[in-house]
This record gives structure tokens, sequence and C-alpha cells, in this order.
């Protein structure tokens, strides 16, 4: 599955990466939402390729999201 962030919404919240751990961290720069590096399309730190074991929680975390910025597309 794709994920994106509009990192430039991200209200720091924490409730992506508390979720999801396995694919969201903390900036460790400004504080905002990021994807780790190990799901990382292109090194692009607001976009990830993520398998399928993974979906439940990426969905949880978007579900989960106050600002509605992590967007889902099944691949």
């Amino acid at each position: 599955m794709k994920v994106t962030i509009e990192r430039e919404g991200c209200t720091l919240c924490a409730v992506c990466w508390e979720t999801c751990p396995e694919v969201f961290e903390e900036d460790p720069g400004d504080g905002m939402s990021q994807i780790v590096k190990k799901y990382r399309v292109n090194n692009q730190i607001d976009q990830a390729e993520v398998p399928d074991s993974l979906s439940d929680c990426v969905t949880s975390a978007a579900e989960s999201c106050p600002v509605d910025i992590i967007h889902i597309e099944e691949s």
C-alpha cells in the first residue's frame, strides 16, 4: 500500500507514531510526522510503500489523525 503524509498540515500530536511506530516517527528536525527510513520511497520522508501486513496499523493511524493528513492508496 502507498502512504503519503501532508507534512505541512501536521500538528505534532504524535498520534500516528504512537499508533503505528513501525511506519511513522517524529522528525527530530521539526517534530512533524515522517515515514521511517525502511519504507520511504526514493528516500522521501512523506512517501511510503508499506507491506500489506501493516495495513491495519497504518489504517488505524490514518483514521486517528485529527487533521486527516495521512493518505492511503492500495497498490
